[in-house]
């Protein structure tokens, strides 16, 4: 799985979001992407974009109705530009947010137990014990680094210096990759959790 990650927004850049969003959803081929800001901003983004793209109403049901009309009166070209639009619409369900309230949740990336989580710092023992990788968003520049055998992980805020990063499982490692909110490369790192030791014992 490819999973992107988005860092908090600094003031209210929606642009820097967009940017940000779109190059790992689009040009690098994210298949979840998850914001761990704590301001809904992400939703915003998608309405928005939504909106572009259908109209005033991009919900589902409406769908039916704007294909409906366009199969009586529709000309070639906008029923080209009708369903790339759909792609579109529903391509934005990948997008997610944190819990709302909570701000965080737990996954499996790979075969390691994940936490994702806007601030850390509210993280207890119970919490940290049960994980391999700790995500979080509240950090003004982007971070890895190994604790024992567990990782601590953040995109940073969205800026020219981190804000966005790629999330990669398929190889024998777990890999990230840091991206600035414009999408330049920062730097990538395998994750290396080690390996269980194995104790023998002879009779």
């Amino acid at each position: 799985m490819r999973l992107g990650l988005l860092g908090p927004l600094r003031s209210s850049n929606m642009a820097e979001l967009e940017t940000a969003t779109f190059h790992l959803l689009d040009k690098l081929g994210a298949e979840r992407i998850i914001y761990l800001g704590s301001d809904g901003a992400l939703e915003r983004l998608v309405e928005i974009t939504a909106r572009k793209l259908v109209g005033s109403d991009p919900s589902d049901d409406a769908a039916w109705g704007r294909a409906a009309e366009l199969a009586v009166r529709g000309k070639s070209a906008e029923l080209d530009r009708f369903v790339e639009n759909e792609r579109r619409r529903v391509k934005l369900r990948s997008l997610e947010s944190l819990p709302p309230r909570i701000l965080r949740s737990m996954e499996m990336v790979a075969d390691r137990v994940t936490i994702l989580i806007y601030d850390k710092a509210i993280l207890d023992e119970e919490d940290i014990y049960s994980a391999n990788l700790i995500v979080f968003g509240r950090s003004d520049q982007p971070l890895t680094r190994r604790v024992g055998s567990r990782w601590f992980v953040s995109p940073g805020t969205l800026s020219e210096t981190g804000g966005a990063a790629m999330v990669d499982d398929s190889g024998e490692e777990i890999s990230i990759t840091l991206y600035s909110a414009s999408g330049q490369e920062l730097r990538k790192e395998e994750l290396d959790f080690g390996r269980p030791t194995k104790l023998q014992i002879q009779a």
